[in-house]
């Protein structure tokens, strides 16, 4: 998760809070002072990381300069921005000389105080699907669409469970030379409304498929992947005691520390640690993991797309990684400032933007290069348009702010939010034949398409 908001958006995050902060903020502010950071070796995985406001950072720059102290950037409005960190990293960040304010933890199950709802989602949450019960709802749907839904095992997470990738057209069970759009969700283990959002489109693609000219046309003529749950091993954690543990990294032991968990989002293999955008320190929220794909999510995922080549020439021509929370349409690169980066072309950069701004336009969100907030590197979008050349986007889902239920909004907003990126999402795998039509390049770069 990369999740942000627009620099230049009015900031409301005041008021919002004004609501949301108890009393003891004083109090709370007072355990956050150790003396510095952590050793790389030094154990603060069972440490609940907490979300705290920072006012002052407001420039890319200035924010950028923010998570070298291991925190994740939650949030960002004109002059303020929401961090989550560990009591240690707040304590660098207010080294920096910014000032801080606690927000209220996660959400707890108050409904059974003595009888907690372990390994599942608390109440008021539990409409949302645990990996077990997603990929029953996916068995059921291959079995009742075999004819346009197909079901791969493509590998496992760190702890032994299956990694899905499902594939919808008209004619399944061939590998026709028709253009491939790429969808994948949660790589970030509190998101847990982007794996609603791919469970979504499974149903909402195999439910009106004949029905739906749309959607008919485009699985007639494209080949769609989708990648439901790229980090089952930490969304499965972050729920496991009953209560949320606002967990973010996969749950792969880090050799020669306590620490667990690399953010499979700074592990992709192009420009990887390259540009201050991510953190060496394990125990860090933005921990890149000791080399380029060495989480096995990211190995499995990257050699499903390497697979996608069909003589040298990669099939899938355009993707969404899905996020929470911010409400963001966001475009590569996220490792330098400059629009066109090396290996992106002006006219590459203009169909990026044109097509992400008319995405944005259908949902809301508000649409951005990645770097116009701050420096990341070793992230997905990055990664499969530099290495793959594909059209790849982050969408940043519902909600736009802490106050509105930040990672964990409740699953009332589900059936909305997710239909909220229906017409995104056509609009992309309707253009991905030809990403530079957007742009009027169409004979240019794609004769004969």
């Amino acid at each position: 998760m990369r999740p942000r908001i627009r620099g230049g958006r009015t900031t409301v995050l005041a008021a919002l809070l004004s609501l949301t902060l108890a009393a003891p903020i004083a109090a709370a502010q007072a355990q956050d002072t150790p003396p510095s950071r952590p050793a790389p070796g030094a154990a603060q995985s069972a440490e609940v990381p907490r979300q705290y406001e920072v006012t002052g950072p407001s420039t890319p720059t200035e924010r950028t300069a923010l998570t070298s102290t291991g925190v994740s950037i939650d949030e960002v409005h004109t002059r303020a921005v929401v961090i989550t960190a560990t009591r240690a990293q707040a304590a660098g960040v207010r080294q920096l000389g910014y000032g801080l304010r606690t927000l209220p933890a996660p959400p707890k199950d108050t409904a059974s105080p003595h009888k907690p709802r372990v390994n599942d989602f608390p109440a008021g949450y539990t409409k949302y699907h645990t990996y077990d019960e997603a990929t029953k709802e996916i068995d059921a749907l291959v079995a009742k669409h075999p004819d346009i839904l197909s079901k791969q095992v493509i590998g496992t997470s760190h702890e032994g469970r299956d990694l899905l990738a499902l594939k919808l057209s008209k004619n399944v069970t061939k590998d026709e030379q028709e253009p491939e759009v790429l969808f994948t969700a949660h790589q970030h283990a509190r998101e847990h409304l982007t794996v609603e959002m791919a469970l979504y489109l499974l149903n909402e693609f195999t439910s009106k498929y004949g029905s739906d000219s749309r959607v008919t046309k485009m699985l007639d003529s494209r080949e769609i992947w989708i990648i439901p749950d790229l980090n089952p091993d930490g969304g499965a954690y972050d729920i496991a005691s009953g209560d949320f543990r606002s967990w973010r990294k996969n749950r792969q032991p880090n050799a020669g520390t306590d620490e667990v968990g690399t953010d499979l989002n700074r592990n992709w293999d192009f420009k990887w640690g390259c540009c201050d955008g991510s953190s060496t320190n394990p125990g860090d929220e933005t921990y890149r993991g000791a080399s380029a794909a060495s989480a096995p999510e990211v190995k499995v995922v990257s050699k499903f797309v390497h697979g996608r080549k069909v003589g040298g020439k990669q099939q899938i021509k355009a993707a969404i990684d899905f996020h929470t929370y911010s409400e963001l349409v966001l475009w590569p690169f996220g490792f330098t400032n400059d629009d066109t980066g090396p290996g992106m072309t002006q006219d590459d950069h203009d169909a990026f933007a044109t097509i992400g701004k008319n995405m944005a336009a259908t949902n809301g969100y508000t649409p951005e290069q990645s770097s116009d907030l701050y420096i990341t590197d070793g992230a997905i979008d990055d990664w499969l348009w530099g290495d793959q050349r594909i059209f790849a986007y982050t969408f940043e889902m519902y909600p736009s702010s802490f106050g509105s239920g930040g990672f964990y909004p409740k699953d009332s907003v589900i059936p909305k939010e997710t239909a909220r990126n229906r017409e995104a999402v056509l609009q992309l795998l309707e253009i991905a034949d030809c990403p530079y039509r957007a742009i009027g390049k169409e004979g240019q770069y794609c004769k004969g398409s």
